[in-house]
């Protein structure tokens, strides 16, 4: 089991404190935040992912590191801002292909969560900023038969969830993370991040949405992992 971190002795539990109190220990100096939280206390668009507010913020077998280990199956590929593209198309009445220039115009969002991994580390306090998922809904009309979302990923890579999982207001394609672009090893150009489940489905170096009406399992969840992949219920394998 994890240590446990809850309001008593975490101070970046935001779910019963006053933002404005905050700011005001933060001005005076009886607090300390790093430029990633002292964003957070000041900036009250960022929408701050639910989990973030449990009394005990780190789910059974895990522990929290304060590193970001890189972990993926095979080699960072190599992409090319000029030829990168994201595709959104399935059951959608118009399928969109943006390239990279129109990717990184779509209006941004930040997002304050943690990171729970299959492997059984936790990251808190992430800070994200990039494209929500739910904006995908204004640059296409998703037919009322979709139900799925297959996001693709360099070199063949999907992973599955359900429209309900993936039009969490916490979800989004990440450009940046804790005020930096983010590295190749960790997903550059677009990470997806789908903080309330494990960290496999957050797919790095996404090249697009599919929208379907049945399931389809994609790399890991073909490879023994389970299908949904809740940290909080421990679904960690089919």
């Amino acid at each position: 089991m994890g240590p446990q971190v809850g309001l008593s002795n975490n101070p970046y539990n935001l779910g019963n404190r006053n933002i404005m109190k905050l700011s005001c220990l933060f001005c005076s100096g009886q607090i300390g935040f790093s430029k990633a939280e002292v964003c957070i206390v000041k900036d009250e668009d960022t929408i701050i992912s639910p989990d973030t507010r449990r009394q005990n913020r780190v789910p059974p077998g895990q522990s929290v590191t304060d590193g970001w280990p890189i972990l993926h199956y095979g080699g960072v590929p190599r992409i090319e801002e000029s030829l990168w593209r994201f595709r959104i198309f399935g059951l959608v009445e118009k399928e969109r292909n943006l390239n990279f220039d129109e990717f990184m115009a779509l209006p941004r969002v930040t997002v304050f969560s943690d990171v729970h991994c299959v492997t059984t580390w936790s990251r808190l306090n992430n800070l994200w900023e990039g494209v929500s998922a739910s904006y995908l809904k204004d640059l296409v009309k998703i037919r009322p038969e979709a139900s799925f979302a297959i996001i693709h990923a360099s070199g063949g890579f999907t992973t599955n969830l359900s429209l309900e999982d993936f039009f969490q207001e916490d979800v989004l394609f990440v450009i940046r993370h804790d005020g930096k672009t983010i590295t190749p090893d960790h997903g550059y150009p677009v990470r997806l991040v789908v903080p309330r489940l494990y960290f496999w489905k957050s797919a790095k170096w996404v090249n697009g949405v599919e929208f379907t009406k049945e399931d389809r399992p994609g790399f890991w969840e073909s490879h023994g992992y389970h299908n949904h992949g809740d940290p909080w219920t421990e679904e960690r394998y089919g």
